[in-house]
Parts: C-alpha cells; sequence; structure tokens
C-alpha cells in the first residue's frame, strides 16, 4: 500500500485519489500527472514542462539575490506581515549582481517574471528565514501552476564565511571552523557529520539549496578564495566533497529532507595565474603551465562530487589560456578562449564525467565576468551560455535578455525544455511540489542547538595544528599548564584588520574568566609569557591588489614592530596564527618559541591548546612557502613555482630549488604536517 507523503497548502485545495491527498496545484479539481507524488520527479517534470509557456520556464532559469522583508526599512514597501520586500530596487547590496533597471519587488518576480531561485544574503534567525520562504511559497502556490520557490544561500555554517550584511538581531547557524579547518581535523566522518548536523540547520529554515562546496584544489597560495577550499590535495578533497554532498544530500539521491548542493567551481579554481582571481580581469585565465596537472590534481574532486549525486555544478569565471598551458591537458584540448560558462569543450567535460543534474552559473556572467564575450551583447552572451550548456544564470533577474535570446534563435526551443526539465526535477526531488512550508517555531530550536553546538566545538578543537614547539627534540614549550604557569603573568593580544578595543577587551575577558587558575596581565611589560594571535589579511574578493604579498608584517594587519616589542619583554611567546591561505611564516615565527595554526578556528579554543586543555592532532591542510623567492613572478609574468601545481608536489618541478617552509627546529610545513607534542 502507497503511503501518504507529507501534504501543506495555503492557497490551492487539495484533492483526494485512492484514499490519498494531493495538491491541486492547477486548480482543475483533477489530479495532473505533474501534481502526482506517486510519479518520478523526472515524469513529473516532464509533464509541467509541456504545459508551460516559454516565459515561465525562462523564469526558471534565473536565480537572483533577494532582500528579506526584515532589509526593508519602510513598512509600505513590505508585504506578508513584513515578510517580503516589494520594493524596486535600482541598486543591490551585491557586487555580483546583474539585476536589471527597476529591480522589481519579491512578488512580481514571481507572479510576473516567473522567477522560483533566490539566493539570501542575510543572516537572521531560523524562524525569519522560515517566514520569508513561508510567504515566497505561498505566493508561488497561487500562480498558474504553483510553482514552488528554492531559497538559497552560500555556506552559513563555517566561523568567519563570507557575509555580506548584518543585523543587530541576527543569528548565525551553527558556526564550525573554516573549511580549510574541517580539513585540518583529516577525519572525513567528522566532515559527513558536520553537514549532516548543518542540513538540520537548513531544511528546518526553509533553504532547501546550498551554493556549496569548493570542490578547488589549492595550487597557488595567492590565491584569495583559498580559505573556503579543503586545500590542497586532490585526494582529501574528494574525499570531503563526498562526504558533505552525502551528508547534505543524502546518499540515495536527492530527497524531501534533502538540501540540494551545487558544487563549485568546475573545471576547478585553483589554477590561478599567479592568484589572480577572475572577479576581476587581471585574473581570467586558468593556466595549466605543467603537463598532466588538469586531470592529476583538479579534476579528481569533481569526479567525486559528481559521483556521490551533486545536484548542480558551477562553472568557474575563468578561460582557460592555450598560450600559457602545457596542451594539451588530458581532456582539455580545445582551450576554447572563453569563460568556463559559455565554454561547450568545458561543459561537454562535466557531461561527459556523468553529471547528470543542472549547469548552474557563478554569479553575474552576464555583465561583469563574460570573459572572451566582452564584446557580444547581454541577450548574446545568454545565449551563448545556454547553448553550450549552461541551464540556469546566477545573480540576474535579467529575463529580459534571456527571453531575447530565445526569440531570436540563440537557443532553440529543445535547449528551453531540456534546462526547465532538469530545475523541476530538482524541486521534485525535494517535495517542494507537496509539502513547501516549513514551522518557524521549529526552525528556531534547530538551529545552533546545544548538541550542534557541542559537536562543532570538538571540530575546532581537531581543527587545531601545532607546527613548533621549541627548537628541537627535548625542547618543547607546551603546553603551558596552569602548574607550570604558577606565579607568571600572561598576556594575551590579538593582530587583525579593524581590531577594537572592545573585541580585544571581549577576547581578553573571555580567557580570563574561562582560565581562573592563571594570573593575566594587559601590560606585556609586567608580563612573562605573551600568547599573541595573529589573523592576518590582504587581498580583495572583487578587485585586484596586485601581486599578493604573503607576509605576515604590518601591510597583512599584524604590527610586527609591537610583536618585537612582546618579544623582548617576555621569558615566552607563544603564536597563534590564522590560516586563510599560505603564508610566508617566518616573519613571525622566528620571534615564537611555539606556533599554533588554526583554520577560522575559534580564538579561544587555540588558547586552551597553548594552556593543555587538549593536545592538538590537526594537520595542514596547505603548504607554506619558504620564502618570495620561491613564489617570485618575472617580467614576462611566470612563477618561480608552477601555478597549476599544489605545495607539496611544487618541488618536482623546481630544478633543485625549495618551495617549502622549514622552521628552526627542522619542520616542514607542508600538507599533512602536524606535532602532537
Amino acid at each position: 500500500m502507497t503511503a501518504q507523503v507529507p501534504i501543506s497548502n495555503r492557497v490551492k485545495s487539495l484533492i483526494e485519489v485512492d484514499g490519498l491527498q494531493f495538491r491541486d496545484l492547477d486548480g482543475d479539481g483533477q489530479l495532473t500527472p505533474y501534481e502526482d507524488w506517486r510519479l518520478s520527479p523526472a515524469d513529473r517534470a516532464a509533464d509541467l514542462v509541456s504545459r508551460m509557456s516559454p516565459e515561465e520556464k525562462i523564469g526558471l532559469m534565473v536565480i537572483n539575490s533577494r532582500t528579506m522583508g526584515i532589509s526593508q526599512h519602510d513598512p509600505s514597501l513590505t508585504s506578508h506581515d513584513g515578510a517580503l520586500d516589494e520594493q524596486h530596487h535600482a541598486v543591490k547590496m551585491d557586487p555580483h549582481n546583474s539585476a536589471g533597471d527597476p529591480y522589481e519587488g519579491t512578488t512580481e518576480q514571481i507572479t510576473e517574471l516567473h522567477m522560483r531561485h533566490f539566493i539570501m544574503r542575510e543572516t537572521p534567525t531560523g524562524s525569519r528565514i522560515a517566514t520569508w520562504v513561508n510567504a515566497m511559497q505561498e505566493v508561488a502556490e497561487g500562480t498558474r501552476w504553483g510553482v514552488p520557490v528554492v531559497a538559497t544561500a552560500n555556506s552559513k555554517n563555517e566561523l568567519g564565511g563570507f557575509k555580506m550584511g548584518a543585523r543587530p538581531d541576527d543569528q548565525d547557524f551553527t558556526q564550525w571552523p573554516g573549511t580549510l579547518g574541517l580539513a585540518a581535523t583529516g577525519d572525513v566522518a567528522l566532515i559527513r557529520d558536520f553537514a549532516e548536523k548543518s542540513r538540520q540547520e537548513w531544511r528546518s529554515s526553509g533553504l532547501r539549496k546550498g551554493y556549496m562546496y569548493m570542490a578547488d584544489t589549492v595550487t597557488d597560495p595567492r590565491w584569495f578564495r583559498s580559505y573556503g577550499t579543503f586545500g590542497e590535495d586532490p585526494q582529501l578533497n574528494a574525499a570531503a566533497i563526498t562526504a558533505v554532498v552525502h551528508g547534505f544530500q543524502g546518499e540515495g539521491g536527492l530527497g524531501r529532507d534533502s538540501v540540494a548542493l551545487t558544487t563549485k567551481h568546475f573545471p576547478g579554481g585553483g589554477a590561478r595565474e599567479n592568484g589572480f582571481d577572475p572577479h576581476y580581469a587581471e585574473g581570467q585565465f586558468n593556466v595549466y603551465p605543467t603537463p598532466g596537472s588538469f586531470e592529476a590534481y583538479h579534476l579528481p574532486p569533481f569526479q567525486a562530487a559528481i559521483d556521490a549525486g551533486t545536484s548542480s555544478v558551477m562553472p568557474y569565471y575563468a578561460m582557460p589560456s592555450k598560450e600559457k598551458s602545457a596542451t594539451p591537458q588530458g581532456r582539455l584540448v580545445e582551450f576554447e578562449p572563453v569563460g568556463f560558462t559559455y565554454n561547450r569543450e568545458v561543459l561537454a567535460l562535466l557531461r561527459s564525467m556523468g553529471h547528470t543534474g543542472y549547469i548552474n552559473s557563478d554569479s553575474g556572467v552576464l555583465n561583469k565576468m563574460a570573459w572572451g564575450l566582452e564584446d557580444l551583447s547581454v541577450p548574446e552572451r545568454a545565449g551563448a551560455a545556454i547553448s553550450a550548456g549552461t541551464d540556469i544564470l546566477a545573480d540576474t533577474n535579467d529575463v529580459h535578455s534571456i527571453r531575447t535570446a530565445f526569440t531570436t534563435g540563440l537557443f532553440s526551443s529543445q535547449r528551453l525544455d531540456q534546462a526547465a526539465q532538469l530545475l523541476l526535477v530538482e524541486m521534485f526531488a525535494l517535495g517542494l511540489f507537496d509539502d513547501p512550508y516549513v514551522d518557524p517555531e521549529h526552525a528556531d530550536t534547530v538551529v545552533a542547538n546545544a548538541e550542534f553546538e557541542a559537536a562543532a566545538a570538538e571540530a575546532h578543537r581537531r581543527s587545531v595544528v601545532l607546527v613548533r614547539n621549541g627548537t628541537g627534540p627535548g625542547t618543547g614549550v607546551l603546553p603551558l599548564t596552569p602548574e607550570s604557569l604558577a606565579g607568571k603573568k600572561v598576556y594575551v593580544e590579538l593582530f587583525e584588520a579593524d581590531l577594537t578595543v572592545a573585541k580585544l577587551d571581549d577576547l581578553r575577558d573571555r580567557i580570563a574568566a574561562a582560565h581562573p587558575d592563571i594570573a593575566f596581565t594587559t601590560d606585556h611589560g609586567l608580563a612573562d609569557v605573551a600568547v599573541v594571535f595573529a589573523n592576518p589579511f590582504t587581498g580583495d574578493y572583487f578587485r585586484s591588489m596586485g601581486l599578493l604579498d604573503l607576509t605576515i608584517d604590518e601591510h597583512s594587519h599584524v604590527n610586527l614592530t609591537k610583536i618585537k616589542k612582546i618579544r623582548e619583554s617576555v621569558d615566552t611567546l607563544v603564536v597563534g596564527l590564522n590560516v586563510v591561505m599560505p603564508w610566508l611564516p617566518g616573519t613571525l615565527d622566528e620571534l615564537a618559541d611555539a606556533v599554533l595554526v588554526g583554520f577560522d578556528t575559534r580564538t579561544d579554543v587555540v588558547f586552551d591548546a597553548v594552556v593543555g586543555g587538549f593536545t592538538p592532532t590537526g594537520r595542514l591542510p596547505l603548504t607554506f612557502p619558504i620564502n618570495q623567492a620561491a613564489i617570485a613572478v618575472d617580467d614576462q609574468g611566470r612563477c618561480a613555482s608552477p601555478n597549476d601545481v599544489p605545495g607539496y608536489d611544487k618541488e618536482k618541478y623546481m630544478d633543485g630549488r625549495p618551495y617549502v617552509y622549514v622552521d628552526a627546529a627542522g619542520n616542514r610545513w607542508e600538507r599533512g604536517f602536524g606535532l602532537t607534542s
């Protein structure tokens, strides 16, 4: 006997067939095939595609950042008790956005433009997310076919992740260490647990789609986005990306409790030319100067994601450079000089690897990062992307340009139906056509609950890497236990961009409260021991800052001059270094007696490791360069170490020149390294 699936409705009626309930989404009083949850998602999607107009299908093919009603300061410009923002925005807060003018209100986007995919950029409470999603679902349910909305977000469960905007009443989802920190644990089961617990927070809040995670292998240390990856080991990346796909989506494919993922950035964003990113023109090329690097280092994590069943894949902005690469690179032969969203060879490769879901462009490709197609009109770019195989265009509401591309023959009716089919299959598989609503009160009991917070705290501890402890065997400095600190005073300092006195005071107060048996001082001149936390930062997400200098000093927001003064004042100096990219660590390491590394790991947790609260077990997911010479770029733009090879393998291609940083104790700071004492 067929078991009833969950059903919810607010606008359309329910109908009963064979003792089972279904939503009458087309309002005809009959059970239309696409309304029948007993059929497969593919069959339901095919039926609905056959009924939809071209305009309705085109509306499915865009996804846009959509402000919530709570971000609207004028209540008269909201609907649904303040849940939906109805203002016609001319300018968006998101630098990616390629919105048309005007930027319509939420209801109009759903009912007139037939849009169904929206990106949430805010970080409100779970109940507010749920209320917002429910309001959009209610509007969508009232349309001709009742096609539901898919609410999407970028990753929300990592401390230090990329965020846009903030409110005093924000509520983060459970904050685990950064993605690099998860990799540093070396524990695929922990990563799977992270994904499964995070999925519950997303699902309860009504977020059913995640623009995550990055399967990119880091091969140039200057790449600003290294922090969002699982590091430079293709095998670990593959195992980690498999774990997150299975944790969020499930192992048997998408289901009613899944959060669908978009794995990014195919075919690997790590092969940067000297670290420049394709968000800006200087980084528009992927370069592969090393024979075989494309297949050996960059594709394996994406193959793993595809094999795990990732729902969609996002191509990067960049285009491959034949001139600067050893060609061919395995299955990359033609090196078509257009961005990957438009690149027929690369998207055909993606399909040949077994990807059966949809292809989702990166944000803003129609207007801002259309590398290789700058001379084309926006409709021509839309036509080129869709014809090449891209199914949905990100961070735009520009359905007009897609319609123009379609009506002028830049892509076919068959291609339109194919894209609509792929996009609808995901909605049906997630159960959104049957049960789109969520309980706001329940969401607040799930988000950041005690069980999840405890698991995240353990992950923070396991992400800490001890890279130096004294200058050699028998010279260990750590742990500095309360017993060994008896009669001594400890000074705590933090260096990072935009540091405020209040933030430093708060950190010191928290640490002191957690360790009442240790004597602290705020004057390093009176201290015996100093624990210095350094959070270097350089670069910019959206614009070139020139060739990035990875030195840790004042330019990267670490006051090296003050650290030298602290060094002169104390007998023991311990450094806690936060890593978002593999720095040149020598300037800091040479002043320290011991160094611990975290990856958007809670500062309090690193301090706990210093004083023996736990024994660090983490391992480096990245390799640190030895000096500037190892990453120097000549006047022809060639790097001393290959841009397309991970740090642990670079010395194979450097004619005997060193790449890996070696400290005073002889430790090589390379992928997989970490001390336990």
